[in-house]
């Protein structure tokens, strides 16, 4: 939380009551997604004539400012940034669980060396599939 109060005064945003309480709500999303509707859920629990807008305006400034990260399959999702000292990853995504699963290598050079004389202006990466734990289970049940 410390990271991401420092993250908005540095971007010039103010630090409010009800940022730090969707902070501290999406902190508990670093290892999966959870859907923007879930998220305006809670958020009208706590602050019942809280528009819709100002929690999207306030997701979609996180994730200018490298707080929060969309799904790229599904951008009703949304979770907070799992590792602020390198913004450009990639994830794996299990499509069982929903558990997320960092990847620390980038292939962009792959495909930028089959694109001589292109400019490649950015790119998004996510790999789906079955976490160890669900192959795990999956194969468990067919035994």
């Amino acid at each position: 939380m410390e990271k991401a109060i420092e993250i908005l005064k540095k971007n010039n945003y103010k630090v409010t009551k009800q940022r730090t309480d969707l902070l501290d709500y999406l902190g508990k999303f670093t290892v999966q997604y959870v859907s923007i509707n879930q998220i305006t859920n809670y958020m009208h629990t706590i602050y019942p004539g809280m528009s819709n807008n100002t929690i999207y305006r306030n997701l979609k400034e996180f994730a200018n400012i490298g707080l929060v990260e969309y799904q790229e399959k599904d951008k009703t999702l949304v979770k907070y940034q799992c590792d602020f000292k390198n913004k450009h990853h990639h994830h794996f995504v299990c499509t069982n669980c929903g558990k997320v699963t960092e990847l620390k290598a980038c292939p962009i050079e792959f495909f930028t060396d089959q694109l001589p004389g292109y400019t490649v202006e950015g790119h998004a990466i996510e790999v789906y599939g079955l976490c160890a734990d669900c192959t795990k289970k999956l194969k468990t049940a067919k035994s």
